[in-house]
């Protein structure tokens, strides 16, 4: 597969950065220049023109470019090792879902061969591109979208859109969607039938009050995840103005760059896409620098990852056994001793442990832990073995 075909290449005007600056060691796709995709570990930037199925935000077709234009004027550290290529935008496709195939093809090809797509939008409904490329590769994933609300949207009978591309990957067949997390929840965008279906399927929600309270909660949803969804409608307008859809309330930039640093040390993570910056109302680049920086972060943490994945049989993690239940049970937990970052085991049930093998070791935190020493059930377990059970 010749994946340059997809793209136009990098505009010219990127170009003649100091020493210092990532435009001076981003390899570039250009008309004279095409990268080589090996099957070593690469970063491979992307840009996706199309807003067609914009749920009120249209002009966010044209954020790639004035995102790279920020992005390539910012400091590379000297730990950044890992080669960072940009491919270009994805020419539109005459069909909306022929820019679906394109990009979902495009992310097969990258995530094969171990290289990690870093997704500029476009409109967030390009999620379910990203989604379907895993789809391809058969892989069974877990979603994470930074977003006020899951977009599940009012009707099933409705084409794909950046308000209900959730639904139309739940109800995509075959379904490789294994479970699903929503971080900054604003609980006056979602309703009582939404907060009762992700009850139903087991999903979690990080509402903004519960993370602002406590930042490091989104640390193992984040560390247990394939694909991440960033909205930028999840961002306070004073914070991220470039957005038709902005509100007054949501998070942070600097609370978005931390999120986006755990993204990046997430050995699960894969792909990770940033969705509804809109340059038309963003009148001095404020938010096109803050997906910049967030994609920064995002590298930052890729390039500290310690290679930190358990198994059953990993050595170089602290085993601990709990009794739960009067010692009717026991919950194994694994302690890394590189990075001191705690995972449980999650026993499959029955016939199912070969579709969820990937997912047997949960992460959680020393508090989940706690929780267990306690002889009470930690919360996440329940969930997900529940959810292994019903899967």
């Amino acid at each position: 597969m010749d994946i340059e075909f997809y793209f136009q290449p990098v505009v010219s005007s990127l170009n003649n950065y100091s020493p210092g600056q990532l435009g001076s060691h981003i390899e570039k796709h250009t008309k004279s220049h095409t990268p080589k995709i090996t099957e070593e570990v690469q970063v491979v930037l992307l840009g996706v023109n199309e807003d067609r199925a914009s749920a009120g935000n249209k002009g966010c077709a044209l954020a790639p470019d004035y995102v790279r234009s920020f992005f390539y004027k910012l400091t590379r550290p000297n730990t950044f090792q890992l080669p960072l290529i940009d491919m270009g935008n994805i020419f539109q496709g005459e069909e909306l879902n022929d820019t679906y195939h394109a990009l979902s093809g495009v992310i097969s090809f990258l995530v094969k061969r171990n290289c990690i797509p870093i997704i500029l939008g476009g409109s967030q409904d390009l999620t379910y591109a990203n989604y379907l490329a895993y789809e391809n590769l058969e892989q069974v994933v877990n979603l994470v979208t930074i977003d006020a609300k899951p977009d599940m949207g009012d009707s099933s009978d409705e084409p794909v859109n950046s308000s209900n591309f959730l639904s139309k990957i739940l109800l995509h067949q075959p379904n490789y969607l294994f479970h699903y997390t929503n971080v900054g929840q604003q609980n006056y965008f979602v309703t009582q039938d939404e907060v009762d279906l992700m009850e139903q399927l087991y999903f979690d929600r990080l509402r903004l009050g519960e993370f602002r309270a406590n930042p490091e909660k989104a640390e193992p949803l984040l560390r247990n995840t394939d694909i991440v969804s960033f909205d930028l409608t999840a961002v306070k307008a004073s914070d991220a103005p470039g957005n038709a859809l902005k509100t007054p309330n949501g998070l942070t930039s600097d609370e978005c760059c931390r999120i986006a640093r755990y993204a990046g040390i997430s050995e699960k993570l894969t792909s990770i896409g940033f969705y509804d910056y809109n340059p038309e109302y963003d009148n001095v680049g404020v938010t096109a620098q803050l997906v910049a920086q967030l994609v920064w972060h995002f590298l930052d943490g890729v390039n500290s990852r310690k290679g930190d994945i358990p198994t059953l049989k990993s050595k170089d993690y602290l085993r601990y056994n709990v009794a739960i239940d009067g010692g009717v049970k026991n919950i194994e937990f694994l302690k890394s001793i590189k990075t001191d970052r705690w995972w449980m085991n999650v026993p499959y049930p029955g016939k199912k442990a070969n579709r969820f093998k990937r997912h047997e070791l949960v992460p959680c935190s020393y508090e989940d832990y706690m929780e267990a020493c306690k002889e009470t059930t930690p919360y996440i377990y329940m969930k997900i073995y529940e959810k292994m059970k019903s899967g």
